[in-house]
């Protein structure tokens, strides 16, 4: 029950109406016997989300879209691997000193190798936000030889700069020959699942293909992939890894992984049972 010792955490950013965070972080305290609740708490305003957390003692928040880069100014701390990101996705408050970090990195990447080994292969990632600063800096961790595309010059050419990799604009993504494409951006997210920002004749047998989106769990690009023999990959692996650990560090607790996962599978199944 809740009540006036239950614990809240949240997450923050815009837009968050379909959101299945809450579902994956409920089902885990509930697992871990856990006196906590997780809402959502739509905002766009980084300096007065951390104001809140403060005053409010939320002990911990996920930290999404447009936010992730945009808090890292009015944190206290910030871990080295999410300062090296400049994005965070996770934020522990300790007593009213907000610590910032990243679990978006080291879950992407784990979830792309236990498809495919990634060291020396050609990379492009399709974005150029938080998400996709984490998942790049990760690939360069890993050797991948790595290119950014997107779709605004001056982000894209930004985070190729920081990462020490080329850019090319996503209008000219045809000419691009990679062995794993990541999307990271919103494109093809529910509601609007019926577009893809990839165009489909660059596909090709044996591409690997990770969209990070979860919901749906086969946006229009995996489809597409699916149909031109590639290895596809949604976000649901990355998704429940990265709230994995973030559990971890909000609780010292071993994260129930496979509830978080049922939770967020059962919850995406009645999300379209209803629209």
């Amino acid at each position: 029950m809740i009540g006036q010792h239950t614990v809240l955490y949240a997450v923050l950013g815009r837009p968050i109406a379909h959101s299945l965070s809450p579902a994956a972080h409920n089902a885990a305290f509930s697992a871990a016997r856990i006196n906590a609740v997780y809402l959502a708490f739509e905002t766009a305003d980084a300096e007065g989300a951390l104001r809140a957390m403060r005053c409010l003692n939320l002990r911990g928040a996920s930290i999404t879209i447009p936010l992730k880069s945009a808090v890292v100014p009015f944190l206290d701390e910030i871990d080295p691997v999410a300062q090296s990101i400049g994005a965070v996705n996770t934020i522990v408050n300790e007593n009213g000193l907000l610590r910032g970090f990243n679990t978006d990195a080291t879950a992407a990447l784990g979830a792309l190798q236990q498809r495919s080994p990634v060291a020396g292969k050609r990379c492009a990632i399709i974005g150029a936000g938080g998400a996709a600063r984490a998942v790049g800096f990760a690939l360069k961790q890993a050797d991948a030889d790595l290119t950014i595309v997107n779709r605004s010059p001056g982000r894209g050419r930004e985070l190729a700069r920081a990462l020490e990799s080329p850019f090319i604009p996503l209008d000219r993504l045809g000419g691009l020959k990679a062995d794993i494409l990541v999307q990271t951006t919103p494109v093809g997210m529910f509601p609007r699942v019926d577009r893809s920002p990839v165009p489909e004749h660059i596909l090709h047998r044996g591409m690997v293909v990770m969209d990070i989106i979860y919901n749906p769990a086969q946006t229009r690009l995996l489809r597409e992939a699916g149909k031109k023999g590639c290895i596809t990959l949604s976000g649901m692996d990355m998704f429940i890894l990265q709230a994995g650990e973030q559990f971890r560090l909000w609780t010292g607790v071993d994260p129930p992984l496979g509830v978080m996962d049922q939770a967020v599978k059962g919850a995406l199944e009645r999300q379209y049972e209803k629209d």
